[in-house]
């Protein structure tokens, strides 16, 4: 049943267009998600659907009686009350009912607040997001609306949203840049892009490929009507006279065809930089602790990073993991132990809340503030190009800071620590506010990257996609480590939760006297086997046989390069321990493709 209806709606902000005649309906079972790059008007959207914000033309027509609850990007409480006076005057619309408190505090502890007497204005931005999204959850509705709702949840918490949002029984309208929670939680997508809107009915997995449809369509056709349109021109160069309705008629075809508005090519964020030269000393941790009014967040700590390190830390908010990334980079000092920096070390570091912009500042002056000029595999490339490349067009570029959108002052942010040319970049939850399109190209930008990266998420498709290591925070204040994405973790905490209870189950068997065949008559949780490869050996798999055709076409070059060098005894030197290096690798890698051929050749047995 039809719910909500939008019709003909658009919105502009300081003369920009945002939205553009846009209409959509919203049924009783829908579960919708919209992506869209930042900036395009997402939240401009959902605020208008929940009647914060009205529009410049168009209307939101909804049914007799329907009820809404909205969680906004950037909430806002009252901070004469209290935290709980505020959430239970949002659920409840002023109304008392102190029958719910044990309810709303439970929900409150379950997404890491602890104290809902305090007043809101101790909270940090994290903390009034999630108290908002319990407010949201917590009112009865048939439409939720949620702008951003899994920003500053821990994969606990994500994974408890996820399920309250799958036996939610009304309508769901949503905005999130978390891939794997949109294909649990969706049923349908919207696409928001150069103010139109795309309904697709399918999960983000399903989006992708019809939108590939989509654009492929879109291509076909101009493609059909150019050669119509080459035709029609060629047709009015030999002097075409209007002399009958068939000819009057093949006029307006050809004008209709020049004037025709052409499918524009998808602008991606093109992410493209040459890192700092990096010696052999990284960073070395050694033996750190560290602790916060009596609180223990971790201890003795110690890793020595490799050159193309790729970590994920992960844990519950509060656990520390944003303090041993500033232990890391030198703003905090630990209790015990060292940090040391190579000499040649130069860290990005990418924080979880954007530096203080001087909003007052055009964006590239804040951009030419860190470089003039950034070295790239295309050669010398200025402050503007960079910023073009960034979505920045030179309108945006000669705008202040003020103007630009939550997700834009973010790209921003990541552009300028691309910029600086880091060989080591640290990224405190760079999802956050990131659309979809920069992610995937910030993960594509990821994976070529010839440096360190470190990096606290708790998107589990990022780290899926980026990390070959995680460290986790564990309930014994130490991190734990596990090779591979997340799913790996996951994967190896349930194996290693499952030996640990079947050794529980040994002792509770030899406690009988007989313990083999008491063991054998319990209840044992059998280890899972794989069927397929995990994300990142799959990830692995699909890109080898590349690398190693690479690796071998470097390796022939580095002969040709060895044989013209024949009298220049230093440089053949170094040439021949670049391909002893070159041909290592090639036969770790064939190794490495064998044992993954056998890992697929086995599955499909």
């Amino acid at each position: 049943m039809n719910i909500l209806n939008v019709e003909n709606v658009s919105k502009s902000y300081m003369s920009k267009p945002v939205l553009e005649g846009v209409s959509v309906g919203v049924n009783d079972t829908d579960k919708i998600g919209i992506v869209g790059t930042n900036g395009t008007g997402k939240s401009t959207l959902l605020s208008i659907v929940a009647g914060v914000v009205e529009p410049d033309s168009g209307k939101v027509v909804i049914s007799n009686g329907l009820r809404i609850s909205y969680l906004p990007q950037n909430p806002v409480f009252d901070m004469s009350k209290t935290l709980l006076q505020n959430i239970t005057e949002k659920i409840y619309a002023g109304d008392d009912h102190w029958d719910k408190m044990g309810e709303i505090k439970a929900n409150l502890a379950k997404f890491g607040i602890d104290d809902p007497e305090c007043n809101p204005s101790v909270l940090s931005g994290g903390q009034k997001k999630r108290a908002a999204l319990v407010a949201a959850i917590m009112t009865p509705s048939d439409l939720l609306i949620l702008d951003e709702p899994t920003n500053h949840l821990d994969s606990e918490m994500i994974e408890y949203l996820e399920d309250f949002l799958n036996h939610f029984r009304g309508a769901l309208l949503m905005i999130t840049h978390d891939r794997y929670f949109l294909d649990e939680v969706t049923n349908q997508i919207l696409e928001i892009d150069k103010g139109k809107v795309y309904q697709y009915e399918s999960n983000y997995s399903g989006f992708l490929e019809l939108k590939q449809q989509r654009l492929d369509y879109e291509q076909a056709a101009e493609r059909k009507a150019a050669t119509l349109y080459r035709k029609d021109l060629a047709w009015m160069l030999r002097g075409a006279r209007a002399r009958s309705t068939k000819q009057k008629a093949h006029i307006q075809r050809f004008e209709a065809l020049r004037d025709r508005q052409r499918p524009e090519e998808e602008r991606q964020v093109e992410l493209s930089s040459l890192p700092t030269r990096m010696g052999n000393k990284t960073i070395i941790i050694d033996g750190i602790s560290k602790s916060y009014e009596g609180k223990k967040l971790f201890k003795d700590f110690s890793y020595t990073f490799n050159k193309l390190d790729r970590i994920g830390i992960i844990g519950p908010n509060g656990c520390g993991k944003s303090t041993l990334l500033k232990c890391i980079i030198g703003a905090i000092m630990p209790d015990t132990g060292t940090v040391e920096i190579g000499q040649t070390i130069k860290i990005g570091y990418f924080g979880q809340e954007n530096e203080a912009l001087d909003e007052g500042k055009r964006v590239i002056d804040y951009i030419k503030d860190t470089a003039e000029f950034i070295q790239t595999k295309d050669g010398l490339v200025s402050a503007s190009v960079m910023c073009d490349r960034f979505l920045f067009d030179p309108n945006m570029q000669y705008a202040p800071i003020s103007k630009l959108s939550g997700g834009e002052k973010r790209r921003l942010y990541l552009l300028k620590v691309l910029m600086e040319q880091p060989n080591v970049i640290i990224l405190d939850e760079p999802t956050n506010d990131l659309d979809i399109q920069t992610l995937r190209t910030l993960e594509d930008y990821l994976d070529g990257f010839a440096g360190i990266i470190i990096t606290v998420s708790h998107d589990r498709y990022f780290l899926d996609r980026v990390v070959t290591r995680i460290f986790s925070f564990e309930a014994d204040g130490c991190l734990h480590q596990s090779e591979g994405g997340y799913s790996d973790y996951v994967f190896h905490k349930k194996e290693s939760e499952t030996v640990e209870s079947q050794k529980n189950d040994n002792k509770g068997a030899n406690s009988y006297g007989d313990g083999a065949d008491k063991a054998s008559k319990g209840k044992y949780r059998v280890p899972r086997e794989k069927t397929k490869l995990s994300f990142s050996e799959q990830r692995e798999y699909d890109n080898i046989e590349a690398e190693i055709e690479k690796l071998e076409e470097k390796s022939a070059k580095l002969d040709e390069e060895i044989a013209a060098a024949a009298t220049d005894f230093p440089k053949l030197m170094k040439l021949s321990k670049e391909k002893e290096e070159v041909d290592a690798e090639i036969e770790r890698k064939m190794d490495r493709y064998v044992e993954l051929q056998e890992l697929v050749d086995s599955f499909a047995k």
